[in-house]
């Protein structure tokens, strides 16, 4: 016998996937926040409306100063969403939420032995790198490991693709901003930001036709406009990482 399991009074949940910025501090925190205000004011709206996660994974931290440090990112207008890393004696409830699990790839693995994990990723809505287009307000859901965009981005618009490789055809405006899990090849003048290697990559790289960034950043390691070598303005460049040092070379 068939029964129906449904109603009028059902909910619908899915499961979504969203990328998040991930903020890893380390000591002391005073001078990592000094950092952080100054990213923040060289690059206007950097942690606007972008979900982070604090991961204090690598901190040896009191609950009273995890706490200080969640009220000194929200002075900051630092909106975390939840926090990695830390023990369950450290998290009150006013706090956000526990999160783990987090991973470059886009699809979620629970296993039988583990129930417990599956109920809390659901109850937080768990936060994977997954590829997303937000030019278009869409997610991309193909699995190639490259995405082409044939035209230029243009102000306000970001290109998020963690998966692989971003190919700009056309330029990027300042204002715009381009993040790839590989490496970004911009067929034109990069004016606005480009983030390459966002989940961890050191072989990532930036190839530009002419270099005019507001920032550039490859695993984390980051540079404004003004710390960049003014000789390399309005060349075409390849830049690369070496330890915690980004490297340019002028191609032509």
């Amino acid at each position: 016998m068939t029964k129906v399991l449904t109603d009028a009074r059902s909910i619908r949940i899915k499961g979504r996937s969203f990328l998040a910025v991930v903020l890893s501090p380390d000591l002391p925190l005073d001078q990592w926040l000094v950092r952080l205000d100054d990213l923040a004011s060289r690059s206007a709206g950097f942690f606007l409306d972008r979900p982070v996660v604090l991961d204090v994974s690598e901190l040896s931290i009191k609950k009273a100063e995890l706490k200080q440090l969640i009220d000194d990112l929200a002075e900051r207008k630092v909106r975390i969403m939840g926090i990695e890393g830390a023990r369950p004696s450290q998290l009150t409830p006013e706090m956000p939420p526990a999160m783990k699990g987090g991973k470059p790839a886009a699809d979620v693995e629970v296993t039988a032995s583990e129930p417990a994990d599956a109920d809390a990723e659901a109850e937080s809505g768990t936060v994977e790198q997954t590829p997303i287009k937000q030019v278009e307000a869409q997610q991309i859901r193909a699995i190639t490991q490259s995405l082409v965009i044939d035209e230029p981005v243009r102000s306000g618009q970001s290109i998020i693709f963690p998966e692989g490789d971003i190919t700009i055809v056309g330029s990027v405006a300042s204002g715009a901003e381009v993040i790839a899990g590989g490496s970004i090849h911009i067929y034109g003048a990069l004016r606005g930001r480009a983030m390459a290697g966002s989940i961890g990559n050191t072989n990532a790289r930036i190839f530009c036709r002419r270099l005019e960034a507001e920032l550039i950043a490859i695993d984390g390691i980051y540079k404004m406009a003004e710390d960049m070598d003014s000789s390399l303005r309005g060349h075409a460049v390849q830049l690369s990482l070496e330890g915690d040092t980004i490297m340019a070379d002028i191609l032509f």
